[in-house]
């Protein structure tokens, strides 16, 4: 559903109203027990109110505090409600407020400025003081220091999220245009883009991942300097790549990661993004045909009912995130490996060093981008013989043990049949519309069903009917290097015998290719 506008007047819940009228009082209390020059004044900012007016509910709420800082506010929170008649005037349990958190600044993490957290009332609430920023030209970590409310807009990434409800008048503040940019559905930095992405290049990913989730448009002056070499360049020299990847995975683990790769394919960010930094030599991959991937990927998620690809290969929230990285490394899975020098360990697939050092994915991760890699020939090979119809299909241990191979070799064995779909498709030739077509997604499934009536679909969990001591006993042999190649008979040998609750003709099989399996007699 598009996300709308839903109001422009900030109407609170009770829990809310409760949360206001607490930090009101709290503010007066540092008025009378501080000599400060001016009174406290706070305001909810960013996000918090972005999504109220779009009518979407929302528990984390950053407070910005005019001539405090966060730290500061918060012990006085907390020192007041210590007070047995605030308790009593707030309705406060003991549950309702948390313990101070201090977040320091650390500036390749996007936290330029110390941070408290406390959980009151159910809600995250973040302090920190209004604030104006100062960059050099050779760094993204800006100067900090007290700044007004609006130079505290200004500084902020986008117009949309630039809006203050003042606690103190009730009022909502639009300094940068932000209402009007909500009802255009318009993504635009609050000054001018340039500056404001050398300034700090972060903002380029920050835009893309607030225009996909919230399915807004970039602002069109925006989007020509994103596409700016310098601008390019700032992003990939400036911005950690654990910064980067962060954004990355946010924009993926939303409601629209599709939007998010077409907006990263069509801003000329995709070679930024998905790489090696530090690996300047290495063949950049062909994205011409990319859109079909993510497309693809998008077309089995919507259409996801019982049974279907997505269904069967997507079965948690981090697969379904895991399967969007592997669709975005897919161009890099066609490049071709240069040459092993023969000293050393073989370096990892191109795909598995763009996932690693181009957004710092997880071991776990890349351990799935490697082994969709390394076993995508083997998928793709089953899949033809099950297409064509080829007389091995109805052998149940083949399909069994590739499986288990595929999962003991980096897990997520369902994720690297589906990275195999993807790397098969965006070879494809495309219709005008950059989408495969029915009959190839029809032979997936067709493959998929196929697994299904072999019931091989949890051969990776299949208990064995023996071990290695009690095949080594029934040999009549002592355990040796034998012995792994040997109880994979035995699997096999179960998978094609489902009913079978005695190993005894296992280890017949074993005996009838004991010369083959090197075990002495």
């Amino acid at each position: 559903m598009d996300t709308v506008l839903a109001t422009t007047i900030i109407e609170l819940t009770p829990k809310e109203s409760q949360l206001k009228s607490l930090l009101l009082d709290a503010a007066k209390y540092v008025d009378a027990s501080q000599n400060m020059d001016e009174p406290v004044v706070l305001r909810w900012a960013g996000g918090w109110v972005r999504d109220k007016l779009l009518g979407i509910q929302s528990h984390d709420i950053d407070t910005a505090i005019n001539i405090m800082t966060g730290v500061s506010f918060s012990m006085a929170i907390i020192e007041m409600c210590e007070q047995p008649d605030i308790a009593e005037r707030h309705n406060l349990t003991p549950t309702d407020i948390g313990n101070l958190h201090q977040i320091a600044a650390n500036p390749d993490k996007s936290k330029h400025l110390e941070t408290a957290t406390i959980r009151l009332l159910g809600y995250d609430v973040d302090f920190v003081n209004l604030r104006k920023e100062t960059y050099t030209e050779d760094s993204r970590n800006p100067q900090m220091e007290f700044g007004t409310a609006e130079e505290d807009a200004l500084r902020r990434d986008a117009t949309v999220n630039a809006l203050f409800y003042n606690l103190n008048s009730g009022e909502l503040e639009d300094f940068t245009g932000g209402l009007a940019d909500m009802r255009s559905r318009l993504i635009r930095t609050p000054l001018e883009p340039f500056q404001t992405f050398m300034d700090d290049p972060l903002r380029v990913l920050r835009l893309v991942r607030f225009a996909s989730r919230l399915e807004f448009t970039i602002d069109p002056a925006a989007e020509e300097v994103i596409g700016n070499r310098q601008v390019l360049d700032a992003l990939r020299l400036k911005i950690s790549r654990e910064r980067v990847g962060v954004e990355v995975e946010k924009m993926l683990k939303g409601n629209h990661p599709k939007n998010a790769l077409q907006l990263i394919h069509n801003l000329g960010l995709y070679h930024t993004i998905f790489t090696d930094p530090d690996n300047a030599k290495i063949s950049q991959p062909n994205i011409a045909k990319w859109e079909i991937v993510y497309e693809c990927l998008d077309t089995l998620r919507r259409n996801k009912t019982p049974g279907s690809i997505y269904d069967v290969f997507v079965r948690s929230d981090e697969a379904a995130y895991f399967a969007w990285v592997l669709a975005a490394l897919c161009p890099w899975q066609l490049v071709e490996q240069p040459p092993h020098t023969g000293k050393g360990k073989r370096p990892p697939p191109l795909a598995t060093l763009a996932g690693r050092e181009g957004i710092k994915a997880p071991n776990k991760l890349c351990d799935v981008i490697t082994a969709s890699h390394k076993h995508k020939g083997d998928i793709m090979a089953l899949k033809t013989a099950v297409v064509q119809k080829h007389p091995s299909i109805h052998e149940r241990h083949r399909f069994g043990m590739a499986i288990r191979k595929w999962e003991a070799n980096g897990g997520h064995w369902r994720l690297q049949v589906l990275s195999a779909l993807l790397v098969e498709a965006i070879g494809l030739e495309p219709n005008e519309k950059q989408r495969v077509d029915e009959k190839f997604l029809d032979e997936w499934q067709s493959f998929l069903y196929h697994m299904q009536e072999l019931d091989v679909m949890d051969a990776p969990s299949l208990k064995r009917l023996i071990d290695g001591t009690q095949l080594a006993k029934a040999l009549d042999v002592r355990p040796g290097r034998w012995m792994t190649a040997a109880l994979d008979v035995c699997v096999a040998w179960q998978l094609q015998n489902p009913n079978a609750t005695e190993a005894s003709g296992a280890i017949e099989e074993v005996r009838r290719r004991r010369d083959e399996l090197g075990i002495p007699q």
